[in-house]
């Protein structure tokens, strides 16, 4: 062999090896080779990766399962778990605060529909919902719910996951997560959902204040032919400049208030209510004029285009008061709304963990009989 002779490293993967499921690796040793006929010594390093196996033998069995129900929750993935309550929540949710949602949209665009007309320019709570009633009868408190439900399903899973992600990409080196990191992973995640979300929102607010249509179809259609695509996503802007840090104050406030509650009121369903409570109130106060803002942005003919038009605007016909019209059956609305929402998410989470304890110690059971069993089949060779 020449003195020029080079040893070659080869790299190759291992067939069905994931990287996401090894151990850690404990040891890397250094061993001496041989040279054939030199008997000269070179180092080589050897690596040894285990992968991880899934114990099946151990897992749960039916009559387990039946003994114990928390534990079947445990099987389904986190994710999926958290989309169900967070849909189921929100649907709920949406159609029990319906007539407060369509009564705060007419005080909303009421100025703005019927301005060119030179009737009446503000609208109290009590006279809109008087006038649906008398002109809609009561299923005119529900017009235009079922879009918002429609969307309210997607919105509420995709905010709740996103935010959850955005809390894990904003976490410190010590892995905690700061104020301005939970600010901002709530901002983060009202704006991925509200862009997704946001032509149906659009569709419920032609539906419930346009008179003339009966469907969301119907809408969507004369839409499109009459305004185009981008006509879906009018108001856009202040949407995500409302969002944005209305969802993170909201879920900052609540994050943040529960924490530093005592630890025995922390698991409560009642503290989770009240705390909801009050992270929704700061955030509505903070964001609602945005709120009206978008909303007149997004009627059809409205002479705003951007939000510096529109603040001025608003407050030289309705004064600075046209910004909070309907804040009332909003606050109704969203308040318990955002209590339920907030307080499902937190249960469930509290319930994923709970079942994934339970599950845990199934498994802990039967691995301690199959040793014992084996140990006892040992002893007696």
């Amino acid at each position: 062999m020449s003195n020029n002779a080079r040893a070659t490293l080869v790299w190759r993967e291992i067939p069905g090896l994931d990287p996401n499921n090894c151990m850690e690796l404990h040891q890397c040793r250094t061993k001496w080779l041989a040279i054939d006929g030199y008997g000269g010594r070179s180092n080589f390093a050897c690596i040894s990766l285990a992968e991880k196996r899934e114990e099946k033998e151990f897992s749960p069995t039916s009559d387990q399962l039946l003994k114990h129900p928390l534990a079947m929750l445990a099987l389904v993935p986190k994710d999926a778990a958290l989309f169900a309550a967070g849909a189921i929540a929100g649907a709920a949710a949406k159609t029990v605060t319906a007539p407060l949602d369509r009564i705060k949209l007419l005080m909303q665009t009421h100025g703005l529909r019927v301005g060119q007309e030179g009737a009446k320019k503000g609208i109290g709570f009590i006279e809109a919902f008087t006038l649906i009633g008398k002109e809609e009868g009561l299923k005119g408190y529900w017009k235009g719910n079922l879009p918002q439900v429609i969307r309210i399903i997607p919105y509420s899973a995709v905010q709740l996951f996103a935010y959850e992600t955005y809390k894990k990409l904003f976490r410190g080196q010590d892995g905690e997560l700061s104020v301005i990191g939970r600010l901002a992973a709530g901002a983060c995640a009202g704006m991925t959902s509200t862009f997704v979300t946001y032509p149906l929102d659009v569709l419920r607010l032609r539906l419930a204040v346009e008179p003339g249509y009966k469907t969301m179809t119907e809408v969507a259609l004369n839409m499109m032919r009459e305004e185009g695509f981008a006509s879906f996503y009018n108001g856009l802007g202040p949407s995500l400049i409302g969002i944005a840090p209305y969802i993170a104050v909201n879920f900052c406030v609540f994050d943040l208030v529960k924490k530093a509650l005592p630890e025995k009121y922390q698991k409560r369903t009642e503290t989770s209510l009240a705390t909801a409570l009050v992270s929704a109130t700061v955030a509505t106060l903070m964001c609602y004029p945005l709120d009206t803002v978008r909303r007149q942005m997004q009627m059809k003919g409205s002479p705003y285009m951007t939000v510096l038009d529109a603040v001025p605007g608003i407050a030289a016909r309705d004064g600075l008061v046209g910004l909070y019209r309907g804040f009332l059956p909003n606050a109704l609305k969203t308040l318990p709304n955002s209590s339920i929402r907030l307080t499902t998410f937190d249960t469930v989470k509290r319930l994923i963990a709970a079942a994934e304890k339970e599950l845990q110690s199934i498994v802990d059971e039967n691995r301690k009989k199959q040793e014992q069993s084996s140990s006892d089949n040992g002893s007696r060779f």
